[in-house]
């Protein structure tokens, strides 16, 4: 019996009988999804940020093209429902097509697999105005029906907030780890804290910490502008003992190759070179 089970004063004889056991919280169970018969995913990574705006689809993008160029097969499942942007990042428009096992997700110029609410929808562009639960189970529905085939890597891309989507995820995908994205200001710790505590809670493992707007180059001095005040991102990952995987500047030549459409092209010297 857990430790925990002990201190809500239960024992196995009384959970046997218990007309509420299913549902106690005492009680561990495994609700993680099966996936799709025609998908094999050896590794998923979850890209997560306690608040939005901070880049966090970039950085899923840019672990992506990373995995991808050291020859790994890639997937991207964008769980950002209501605010989804990594197919047109990739230069990717229509609709997902599907047969009898499932739907297929499009495939990216660099061979990356990606599924995102975008492509099942007949106006790209229209608002995904849904409920919490609906959004869920479309998540769900990523994982279960979307035939990925066989990849290494699969990342997803979440929505910020610790909210029904992250829940979804971390409990029905067998999420390997997750990376967090955070900006430099103040609310940083914050932030931080929120991403790293629900992540603790669900018992799943923080890869490290990926710090965007980290500064601008002067193009004339090449000086480095922290306009956001200065990182402390450093000391902020060693007091939760996660690395920080890259510090990104606001690079104009990147952000271009997001406006044209073209991620398929991009190589991020920014983030170091790991094995997730």
């Amino acid at each position: 019996m857990s430790e925990e089970t002990k201190a809500q004063g239960c024992s196995e004889e009384s959970c046997a009988t218990c007309a509420h056991a299913d549902g106690c919280s005492s009680k561990k169970t495994d609700m993680r999804e099966p996936a799709n018969p025609y998908s094999s995913v050896k590794r998923v990574i979850g890209v997560v940020s306690g608040k939005g705006g901070v880049g966090k689809s970039f950085v899923t993008a840019s672990l992506a093209r990373m995995m991808r160029e050291k020859g790994y097969n890639v997937g991207i499942l964008d769980a950002d429902i209501t605010g989804p942007s990594i197919p047109k990042m990739y230069g990717i428009h229509g609709q997902a097509k599907g047969s009898e096992e499932g739907i297929f997700p499009a495939l990216a110029k660099d061979g990356t697999r990606i599924m995102s609410v975008n492509l099942l929808l007949d106006d790209e562009e229209a608002p995904v105005i849904w409920r919490g639960p609906i959004i869920a189970g479309v998540v769900k529905q990523f994982w279960t029906d979307v035939i990925w085939d066989d990849i290494d890597y699969l990342f997803v891309d979440m929505p910020p907030g610790t909210g029904d989507v992250p829940l979804t995820v971390f409990q029905s995908f067998p999420v390997d780890g997750i990376v967090i994205v955070t900006s430099p200001q103040d609310l940083v710790q914050m932030i931080v804290k929120k991403a790293y505590g629900m992540a603790k809670q669900m018992n799943i493992p923080v890869l490290g910490i990926v710090e965007n707007y980290s500064y601008v180059k002067c193009p004339d001095c090449g000086k480095e502008i922290k306009i956001f005040g200065e990182s402390h991102i450093d000391e902020i990952a060693e007091s939760y003992g996660v690395p920080v995987l890259g510090k990104m500047p606001i690079d104009t030549k990147m952000a271009e190759a997001v406006e044209e459409e073209r991620f398929y092209d991009i190589t991020n010297p920014y983030i170091k070179d790991i094995e997730l």
